[in-house]
């Protein structure tokens, strides 16, 4: 394990001897609902947010967003430091439903078993004061940051961020930032050591509706109406091929093409990290195509994908209904690695859907049109500050991925840009009894105060 330098080695003691406080000021922003998609308690928990970072010291204030939930944002300059980074995280959280399927009420953040459970105690409130803790330990034992920092907490994170893009269009100013990182993420489930990815795949979100008689007709009839179902299904039929591959014309122009780099974090991965144990967490016998190593990897990383969500149509109760339904919907998801334009997907697809006969199938675009997709070096100041970091907090280095998620910032004001985090494999985030480990939650802190050390003083 690296040596940690005195100032930093203080700022970790000051965390371990504030455990409690941090715990419980978790377990106060998890006790507040913050549903983007339900639009509940996201003005309340801005503003607990608020409160917290002015109790402990810093900069914060909930800036409007038009029709959106309030964006919090704070700055705190470091006057040993002449860079800036732009800490992001957010307070919405994910519906908590199917409610009867938790052990523990959705927001009692009950504590047990070494851990907190509740939703957003992964993601992503633990990431939000991961960041305000860290800063405050700087505060609490040398009187400074090593490093100006701009926080920003987003309310819309779950549904896409949909207002977010033009309140920063708005006011580029607040997060112009010579870097910025994102604690959302966890530790490789394999190494246990955290997941960084040094990149964006975009994500264009859409639904199909395919439509027919005005009502939904009995069944007698189907030989004279139109049938949407099975419109829908050749529609999505000519997506893909049976190799996963991608179909539509020019999908892959710009695609970006993978360098020495590349390979070699994807080597390295391939050689240290156990892919079995994804197959036995998912409970599969081999990932699809029979991809193993690093054609796993890579695949996983850089390959564009055409994901089907949801598919709906017609009777969908017990027993049997003689119809032919009047509509019938999917959505999809397919994700865009550097450098594909979304622009020039969605107008792809939807001339694809015309060529093969499809131009009266519904393109419905969901949260609007994606930020583009970037990556960045592994040689950038940030990529290095966050892989010392990481190999200090957590004892080995961390895994190095290609790319990941969030951009809609970047869409606006660019600056490199590295996800990583600290949660457990097994955090349940998105589904019932989700959890932050406790000894996870306070590595996390101190993983956020060695990223302000790390990228605070080096070049």
């Amino acid at each position: 394990m690296s040596t940690i330098p005195h100032s930093l080695q203080s700022v970790f003691d000051w965390i371990d001897a504030h455990r409690q406080e941090a715990i419980v000021d978790l377990q106060r922003l998890v006790q507040q609902p913050s549903v983007s998609a339900q639009k509940i308690g996201l003005d309340e928990c801005a503003q607990l947010t608020v409160d917290l970072m002015h109790n402990d010291g810093l900069d914060a204030t909930a800036y409007p967003t038009p029709d959106g939930p309030p964006c919090v944002i704070g700055h705190m300059p470091s006057p040993s430091s002449n860079k800036t980074l732009l800490a992001y995280a957010h307070y919405d959280v994910q519906p908590v439903e199917p409610v009867e399927k938790w052990t523990y009420p959705p927001y009692s953040a009950h504590i047990a078993e070494g851990r907190l459970w509740g939703r957003g105690a992964t993601d992503n409130k633990s990431g939000v004061l991961a960041f305000v803790k860290a800063a405050k330990a700087w505060l609490q034992t040398t009187g400074e940051l090593p490093v100006g920092v701009k926080f920003i907490f987003e309310g819309e994170e779950e549904i896409g961020s949909i207002h977010l893009g033009p309140f920063i269009e708005a006011n580029p100013e607040l997060v112009q930032a010579d870097a910025m990182h994102c604690l959302d993420g966890g530790v490789h489930p394999s190494a246990m050591t955290p997941d960084i990815d040094l990149g964006l795949k975009s994500v264009l979100f859409f639904e199909l509706i395919a439509r027919g008689a005005n009502a939904d007709i009995h069944s007698l009839n189907a030989p004279l109406v139109p049938q949407p179902a099975w419109e829908l299904l050749r529609a999505l039929n000519t997506l893909v091929d049976e190799n996963r591959r991608v179909l539509i014309d020019g999908w892959y122009e710009g695609l970006w093409e993978l360098g020495d780099e590349e390979m070699e974090q994807l080597e390295a991965n391939a050689q240290r990290l156990d892919l079995n144990s994804l197959k036995q967490e998912w409970g599969i016998e081999e990932f699809a195509l029979g991809r193993e190593g690093v054609e796993a990897l890579k695949a996983r990383a850089y390959e564009p994908t055409c994901n089907i969500a949801g598919l709906t149509s017609g009777y969908q109760g017990p027993g049997s209904k003689t119809i032919v339904p009047n509509e019938a919907r999917a959505k999809l998801d397919m994700r865009l690695p550097p450098l594909i334009d979304p622009e020039k997907a969605v107008e792809r697809l939807r001339n694809h859907l015309i060529a093969h006969g499809f131009g009266h199938i519904e393109v419905k675009l969901l949260g609007g049109m994606p930020e583009p997709p970037y990556k960045i070096s592994v040689k950038e100041d940030i990529s290095q500050a966050i892989i010392r970091a990481a190999t200090l907090v957590f004892g080995a280095p961390p895994v190095i991925n290609g790319v990941s998620a969030e951009g809609t910032i970047l869409k606006h004001v660019w600056m490199p840009t590295v996800l990583t985090g600290f949660a457990q494999p097994d955090c349940n985030l998105h589904a019932p009894d989700e959890s932050i480990d406790l000894d996870h939650y306070i590595k996390g802190i101190k993983y956020a105060a060695a990223i302000m050390w790390e990228y605070g003083n080096h070049e």
